[in-house]
């Protein structure tokens, strides 16, 4: 089968990390991608997700919530953090983050394929690497969450800011880690999946690492006043989780 190329940039878990964001963006350009679909997470940890959002919304096709959209614009968890981004995003940026898909489908030169956030049960179900292969394989199910279509072959999705990907028994499952908060190296990250005009020969997908100016984002993060600057400021030049225990720490590559 002869079909068209085509090349799509993945993105997730921007973060309200302009910075990071424009320089990914500006990669993606160079390389003359046109395309660009967004795992969710626009908001939530850096200073300017109201930016995030707007840009977001003018260069990406496709984009899926995550959980801290639909946390902050619903207000379900009203902590001082959630409540500082809302108010930074105002009603209009908020309604657009509540109504986001959760799931979306797309067929690459006859490869179904499936992206989220999280997983196939909701934005707020998280799946690591070191997960089962039962619970991978879990991941292509059709779910009241993601619809009863096609059953995917290649799934893809963010959240844990942290890229792999596996393949078994003719699936894919990758993730295309973090643009604003990588927890695994202090450089952005995204992935591109390209599908050459003979498509009967598959499909490949590559991960891009981007550095980018992680103390000019400091700046604009201190100067906003935004809540757990400290932590913020932690991740992003160490790309260690906050929420990391010492013991896990100490076995970190």
């Amino acid at each position: 089968m002869v079909g068209s190329p085509e090349r799509i940039a993945i993105m997730s878990d921007v973060h309200g990390n302009l910075t990071a964001l424009e320089a990914v963006l500006a990669d993606i350009e160079a390389r003359g991608i046109t395309r660009i679909f967004n795992l969710g997470d626009l908001v939530g940890k850096g200073p300017r997700s109201a930016e995030v959002v707007d840009r977001c919304r003018q260069v990406c096709e496709v984009v899926v919530q995550g959980n801290w959209d639909a946390d902050v614009a619903s207000g379900r968890k009203a902590t001082p953090a959630t409540l500082w981004h809302q108010s930074q995003l105002g009603p209009e940026r908020n309604h657009y983050l509540a109504n986001l898909p959760g799931s979306v489908d797309y067929m690459f030169g006859g490869h179904p394929a499936r992206f989220y956030h999280a997983s196939q049960v909701s934005p707020f179900n998280r799946v690591y690497e070191t997960a089962s292969r039962e619970v991978h394989r879990q991941m292509f199910a059709n779910t009241d969450f993601t619809g009863h279509g096609t059953p995917p072959v290649l799934v893809g999705y963010g959240d844990i800011h942290t890229p792999y990907m596996v393949s078994f028994e003719g699936h894919t499952l990758f993730n295309a880690g973090s643009v604003g908060n990588s927890l695994d190296v202090p450089l952005a990250c995204y992935c591109i999946i390209d599908v050459g005009q003979d498509t009967a020969a598959g499909w490949s997908l590559s991960f891009v690492r981007v550095p980018y100016d992680i103390e000019a984002e400091l700046q604009i993060a201190q100067q906003s006043g935004m809540p757990h600057y400290e932590y913020y400021a932690s991740e992003l030049r160490t790309a260690v989780y906050r929420g990391i225990t010492k013991k896990q720490k100490a076995k970190r590559p």
